[in-house]
């Protein structure tokens, strides 16, 4: 009778790993380990630490377009409504882990795009992609009114994960929501609460 594959519970654990020490401080071995799993194990599955790490994060960035796709999705809500939505359903996730665990996409971008180039490839396509979503919010916004028409709603959509990252960093750094809800209240009296010009 064959073992079953490994490859979930090594998964699971190397993700919890690079949740709480990181990328560069998480080895083969930690995770082998944490899994239950003989060394050998974890070349059976995966080519490299980078590829295992890449799976990790394609699998973090699925769920949290799930979380966007909730938020994004009830168009009975103007738009700034759903993106204030989105942004409150994170603040509340980030408070579950005492305002230290942050974004893991932030997180890889800050500490993996210097040194891999595969992953900072990856994480410059998330971004693109996570854009997608909320820049088309975003144009329903404008189209309406209800955001300012300044910049284009891609441009506005950058900005907004940009910026929120930043805010995440800094909550990070002082364990607290203030730089959060800081971010939220003067985009939500500017940008996204101003109407457009007529």
């Amino acid at each position: 009778m064959s073992k079953p594959s490994l490859r979930e519970n090594l998964l699971a654990a190397g993700r919890d790993l690079l949740w709480k020490s990181g990328y560069s401080a998480t080895g083969i071995r930690e995770i082998v380990a944490a899994a239950g799993a003989s060394p050998g194990s974890f070349t059976n599955h995966f080519g490299s630490k980078e590829e295992f790490a890449e799976e990790v994060l394609d699998r973090y960035f699925a769920y949290v377009g799930g979380l966007v796709d909730e938020a994004l999705a009830d168009r009975s809500l103007p738009a700034a409504a759903r993106l204030r939505r989105y942004l409150d359903a994170i603040t509340t996730k980030l408070e579950t882990a005492d305002w230290s665990r942050g974004c893991m996409i932030g997180n890889f971008s800050v500490e993996t795009s210097p040194n891999s180039e595969r992953l900072r490839q990856r994480l410059s396509e998330i971004f693109v992609l996570w854009r997608e979503p909320f820049a088309a919010c975003i144009a329903e916004g404008q189209a309406t009114g209800e955001i300012a028409t300044d910049f284009s709603a891609d441009d506005l959509a950058d900005f907004l994960l940009t910026a929120w990252q930043g805010a995440i960093l800094r909550m990070k750094v002082d364990r607290s929501p203030v730089p959060l809800e800081r971010f939220k209240a003067i985009l939500f009296a500017t940008l996204f609460g101003r109407r457009a010009s007529p």
